[in-house]
């Protein structure tokens, strides 16, 4: 059975934050992960959809992300649990402000998207956000469908007229 591994790029995306949160600014974050981990990410066995970030101790963590089991690694020794917390790696500097910006009001940290980088290292794209309300969704729904429209007559005018 031939599987194809990913070397570099994306892993996981979470369509769904962009749409429920206005991204206010991004963060990379190294991720802490076993070494099944990595082979299942690897492999493209990754969901974020659910997922979120929070501090505790001083440390940010990744909760509900679920890294599936490897079936390679499934009978081995180490398992790992799909959906236990993962340290996510910041420098001090960058935690500090992202606790002080998490700690006003309606502001979170979502993952965006786990990846991996030119070295081939896991990497987490996380966003400070905040949360949208259904007028500023319904805007994003009403735009989003324009622009789909009018890449539609863009095209029947362009075909029409050669």
């Amino acid at each position: 059975m031939n599987k194809t591994l990913i070397s570099t790029g994306s892993v996981a995306n979470n369509k769904k934050a962009r749409f429920n949160y206005t991204i206010l600014e991004t963060f990379e974050a190294g991720i802490m992960l076993t070494g099944g981990e990595v082979k299942s990410l690897r492999a493209g066995r990754a969901t974020i959809s659910e997922s979120y970030a929070t501090v505790d101790n001083g440390e940010l963590f990744l909760v509900n992300a679920h890294i599936l089991e490897d079936n390679a690694t499934k009978g081995g020794f180490v398992q790992h649990v799909a959906g236990r917390p993962r340290k996510l790696l910041l420098k001090r500097k960058e935690l500090n402000r992202l606790m002080g910006e998490v700690a006003k009001k309606g502001k979170t940290l979502v993952p965006l998207e786990i990846y991996f980088n030119d070295r081939g290292i896991a990497k987490v794209r996380i966003g400070l956000a905040q949360g949208q309300n259904m007028a500023d969704k319904r805007e994003t729904i009403k735009e989003r469908d324009w622009n789909r429209d009018k890449q539609r007559i863009l095209a029947h005018y362009n075909n029409g007229k050669k």
